[in-house]
């Protein structure tokens, strides 16, 4: 996988996000990233070859491999930030709709015209589509999880693994390689995904917050300047009667 494609398509991300969509951001770079490209493969590498089974019994290795490791945690994981990081190319869309509809609006009407004061700004429609694309992040964050969850029994892996399954004759005893190390990666990257939903949780409520609050600024200033109308009829009125 080309992650540096992978980067670029998600830095035009970073100008359209908040506080914390940035944040968020690094933390998949930095944290997930870079170590699932500079540590984690080498660490797993080969998995079905540092399985190691003490029989020789054709098939066995195999199937005691599928049989403990149905979803390999590296194809996994790689899976997990290509879905994670797709519901972000959602704003860049909606973005790119505003600007295309801001060019035919300027070629129709001449180039003072403007549709939008600001094509990235998060308001009405593209409000939503963030929103969304944090909800969306979440619910995949926390699919995966769970999948690795019961897939993997809490995310351990143990030293050695006893395995009964055909075409093995009998129990036989099965190690996995680098044990302690593959642990480490997968506590690590079950951490970093968790990070990023404690992020995508707070960005929701910053965002639903403050939208709240603009509404609420919005009603009291309705309601003072009805207020002020009010006022002032009732003085023309009391002035006009004064007239008479």
């Amino acid at each position: 996988m080309d992650w540096k494609t992978f980067q670029a398509l998600l830095s035009g991300v970073n100008k359209y996000s908040t506080a914390f969509g940035r944040v968020w951001l690094s933390v998949v770079f930095v944290f997930r990233v870079m170590v699932y490209v500079v540590a984690a493969e080498r660490v797993w590498g080969d998995e079905q070859k540092d399985f190691d089974c003490n029989t020789k019994q054709p098939g066995c290795a195999n199937v005691c491999y599928d049989f403990f490791f149905p979803i390999s945690h590296i194809r996994l994981w790689a899976l997990q930030l290509i879905f994670v990081t797709c519901p972000s190319f959602m704003v860049v869309m909606h973005v790119a709709y505003r600007d295309d509809r801001e060019r035919k609006y300027k070629a129709k009407h001449g180039d003072t015209a403007k549709l939008y004061n600001n094509t990235g700004k998060k308001h009405g429609g593209l409000w939503w589509t963030y929103l969304i694309s944090l909800f969306v992040k979440t619910g995949i964050e926390v699919s995966f999880l769970y999948i690795l969850h019961r897939v993997y029994d809490s995310f351990y892996l143990p030293r050695l693994v006893k395995c009964e399954v055909s075409p093995c004759p009998n129990q036989v005893d099965c190690y996995i390689g680098h044990p302690t190390e593959k642990k480490v990666f997968t506590y690590f990257m079950v951490g970093a995904s968790a990070l990023c939903i404690v992020l995508n949780i707070c960005e929701i409520i910053y965002l639903i917050s403050k939208r709240i609050a603009r509404c609420a600024n919005k009603i009291k200033r309705r309601n003072r300047n009805l207020t002020c109308c009010h006022y002032y009829m009732r003085i023309s009125v009391i002035c006009s009667f004064i007239e008479v």
